[in-house]
């Protein structure tokens, strides 16, 4: 209970009981409207935000590593400060050495990211010194 509830209540000018006992049930009832659940075996809830994983890597996929795509290799070159084949080399060889790189479904039975999606994350935060959030748009991260 808040320390402007406990000078109230145990304020002697206040001697009528009932009226004591009113203000203590709506200081717990404040208590209990106001608290944000951070007691044992309280659970706070987290908002989620759909994120599209599946047209997100769809779209990189068609943007740089089909073979007709979007984008060549000279702007592939300039994105990624590395060629495509490296690219991938490096994503075959990340996902032979750490599961994180490997895509596949989560505890709600939901496709995750691709390792393409993953890597592109990685390599944007390094090489331009971006948060994950700044580059959520493009590869339809929301973690």
């Amino acid at each position: 209970m808040s320390n402007f509830f406990k000078r109230l209540l145990n304020d002697s000018s206040s001697s009528d009981e009932e009226e004591r006992n009113g203000w203590f049930a709506a200081a717990m009832e404040f208590e209990r409207q106001n608290s944000q659940g951070t007691g044992p075996g309280d659970r706070i809830s987290r908002q989620s935000r759909y994120c599209d994983r599946v047209s997100g890597n769809s779209r990189l996929l068609s943007d740089y590593f089909v073979e007709n795509p979007v984008y060549d290799e000279t702007l592939f070159r300039r994105r990624f400060r590395l060629s495509r084949p490296l690219f991938l080399r490096i994503l075959h060889t990340l996902q032979q050495h750490n599961n994180y790189f490997v895509q596949r479904r989560n505890a709600a039975n939901t496709i995750g990211f691709s390792g393409e999606q993953k890597m592109t994350a990685a390599l944007r935060m390094l090489a331009y010194g971006m948060s994950a959030d700044s580059i959520d748009e493009y590869v339809r991260r929301a973690d």
